[in-house]
């Protein structure tokens, strides 16, 4: 293909110390959902059409992947995701470089440090690893495992199974569906398609049957991580989120009946007796209460450094692997599993994580998620660089773990350094940002 000609002018579309002036921010939006409003009412931002010139683009993965090598972008134009995100939020991928990454750890600092990386269950990509997950099946008699394809996201094709029949099943199906997929409607096939065993990748994971239940029910976490760089590797961990409630209470003795054990708010929403007012989530400030409420506070602080400990070292899997750009950023949906013991454990990661809001609820707090990102982007140029908090986003890793200072007035004024993290605590956004930014162009500061 032959390179593009979109060109990305700067001209005057940005403050310069220099001249003091400020000018537009060009956007593109590939979406018609919570972004398109947040970009439409933020200040001094215009949107364009496709074939125009712009400085920022939130696109979908599909077009990165069409158009991102064939671009030339000039210095401060962004985008919001990397080339290769994928490393990380394809689910054979993800599994494949924290496997490298804990044998890596192994090798060099010891089993007690590879440990640190024992937070996703076991997992096979099938059909490459068909006959080593046999052997593992056969191992654990009785355990119940779940399939997901690798590369589809909401629920879609995902189904537990407790019989290597069942895979057998699925295997016929899938191979059968693949080839009516690429058979052409003259009735031949290409020659790169006739492969006659080609079947969707799957993976094949050791269900967590020991879910921690809330009113009986099974829930997940979902956290927002913005990385900015990966070389050095600087990620900002956002303060809210929200747990997604299973709409019928959790029973292993229904493993076909998704509302029991799959969480997506996709697929919650079809159950007969979904209720859209009520919706089927909590705030991450409320999972947090009620879980000191219950544990006690200590306990709950180890269990939100073991989720904070996910993101680092999941992000660090990858730090080699992904193409590290200047333009790019990304904003990372993970998605995490308590069980009854209190530990967390990675299931996946989205690169597209869904910004379409389910209650005005969840529309406000993808709104305040929405604005923070674009604040700590900074196209219009505002921040030091040495932040450690813009909104609700705390910096998390800066080429090493960032530290906040805590004073202990009971011990005379002591000091000591934690982690600076705030996941599930208050979000003092709106005041933070008062005193951080400065004034949009035409506004007073508050």
């Amino acid at each position: 293909m032959s390179r593009s000609k979109v060109s990305f002018s700067r001209q005057l579309h940005f403050f310069s110390p220099d001249v003091k002036t400020w000018a537009t921010v060009r956007y593109r939006c590939g979406l018609s959902n919570t972004i398109q409003d947040v970009l439409h009412q933020r200040p001094g931002w215009i949107e364009v059409k496709d074939d125009c010139e712009w400085d920022f683009n939130w696109c979908d993965v599909g077009w990165l992947r069409e158009n991102f090598d064939h671009s030339y972008l000039e210095e401060h134009v962004r985008i919001c995701h990397f080339r290769n995100n994928y490393e990380l939020t394809r689910k054979n991928l993800m599994v494949k470089n924290l496997k490298r990454y804990r044998k890596t750890l192994e090798r060099e600092a010891g089993r007690l440090e590879a440990a640190k990386c024992d937070f996703f269950p076991r997992t096979f990509e099938l059909p490459n690893e068909y006959h080593l997950f046999v052997e593992e099946f056969k191992r654990s008699q009785g355990s119940t495992w779940i399939m997901k394809p690798v590369a589809r996201s909401q629920g879609k094709g995902i189904f537990l199974f407790r019989k290597l029949k069942d895979i057998m099943d699925w295997k016929k199906v899938a191979r059968q569906i693949t080839v009516e997929m690429n058979t052409f409607v003259d009735g031949t096939r290409s020659d790169d398609q006739r492969e006659e065993n080609q079947v969707e990748s799957y993976v094949a994971q050791r269900y967590i049957e020991n879910p921690y239940l809330i009113s009986g029910r099974k829930f997940d976490l979902r956290v927002y991580v913005l990385v900015t760089s990966y070389t050095p590797l600087k990620a900002w961990l956002y303060r809210d989120g929200f747990a997604r409630f299973s709409s019928t209470r959790f029973s292993l003795s229904s493993i076909d009946d998704q509302y029991v054990h799959l969480t997506n708010v996709a697929v919650q929403k079809t159950a007969p007796d979904y209720d859209p007012e009520k919706d089927c989530k909590w705030q991450l400030q409320q999972l947090r209460r009620y879980l000191t409420a219950k544990h006690g506070r200590e306990t709950v602080e180890r269990l939100f450094q073991d989720i904070d400990n996910i993101f680092v070292r999941s992000l660090l899997s990858v730090q080699k692997v992904i193409i590290n750009d200047k333009h790019c950023f990304e904003l990372y949906g993970y998605d995490i599993l308590l069980d009854q013991d209190l530990k967390p454990w990675l299931i996946e990661v989205n690169a597209s994580p869904s910004l379409t809001a389910s209650s005005q609820e969840d529309y406000e707090m993808k709104s305040c998620l929405l604005e923070d990102t674009l604040h700590v982007v900074d196209m219009e140029g505002r921040l030091t660089g040495k932040e450690k908090q813009v909104g609700g986003f705390d910096l998390m890793w800066n080429d090493g773990p960032v530290y906040r200072e805590i004073i202990h007035f009971e011990n005379l004024g002591s000091t000591s350094l934690t982690a600076n993290t705030h996941l599930g605590c208050n979000n003092d956004r709106q005041k933070q940002l008062r005193y951080l930014l400065k004034p949009f162009p035409g506004q007073k500061r508050a």
